[in-house]
């Protein structure tokens, strides 16, 4: 069952929990990759959440973000990694939910074949950078539709227990307990703290 966008119009904090164990499916030209979503940190609008790319207005960069509800916002981070987000929230208001780690449940051997540094199953999307390595997603991905191919949004069958933290990496809001995980699941990225916070 896929979501429905109206259930993704709702602050990133309201949706994070319900992406724990929803199925991200993207289809390339080399096949299809489906990841079980595990992990998952909320960003939460403008002049709100010093984490956020919208925190200080909209740019060319986080256009997306500020877009329909269910599409991606996807974008280039330390000069090497694309980073993929599910952006919620009304038009206009700017929240989204960083897809940060996965596994892998279809198209495993593709994703493979994409993460040739992976050392075990487990870490083929373990983390923001591997997922999208992993599922084929490039920064041209960025505004793409997650309810239109190539791409689709599976809602999980039951809710599933989770934990929260603070977010990983960040400097601004780092104390914000809006980090969402799947306990006891091994793709579950580790939590780094950033110097400065």
């Amino acid at each position: 069952m896929t979501f429905d966008r109206a259930f993704l119009e709702r602050p990133a904090l309201e949706v994070a929990p319900h992406l724990l164990g929803a199925v991200l499916r993207h289809t390339t030209d080399a096949g299809t990759v489906a990841v079980r979503i595990t992990e998952v940190e909320a960003y939460v609008g403008q002049g709100l959440d010093p984490g956020s790319h919208a925190f200080r207005g909209k740019t060319k960069r986080n256009a997306s973000m500020f877009g329909e509800p269910g599409h991606l916002y996807c974008y280039f981070t330390y000069g090497m990694h694309v980073c993929a987000n599910i952006v919620c929230s009304p038009e206009g208001e700017a929240s989204g939910c960083l897809v940060r780690a996965g596994e892998v449940i279809e198209g495993i051997d593709l994703a493979r074949q994409r993460r040739t540094t992976s050392k075990s199953d487990r870490d083929l999307a373990q983390g923001p950078a591997r997922l999208v390595v992993a599922l084929g997603i490039s920064l041209t991905d960025d505004g793409s539709d997650l309810f239109a191919p190539p791409f689709s949004l599976e809602r999980p069958a039951a809710s599933v227990d989770y934990l929260t933290g603070p977010r990983t990496g960040l400097a601004g809001g780092a104390d914000l307990p809006w980090r969402f995980w799947i306990p006891g699941e091994a793709s579950v990225s580790p939590y780094k703290k950033h110097p400065k916070a």
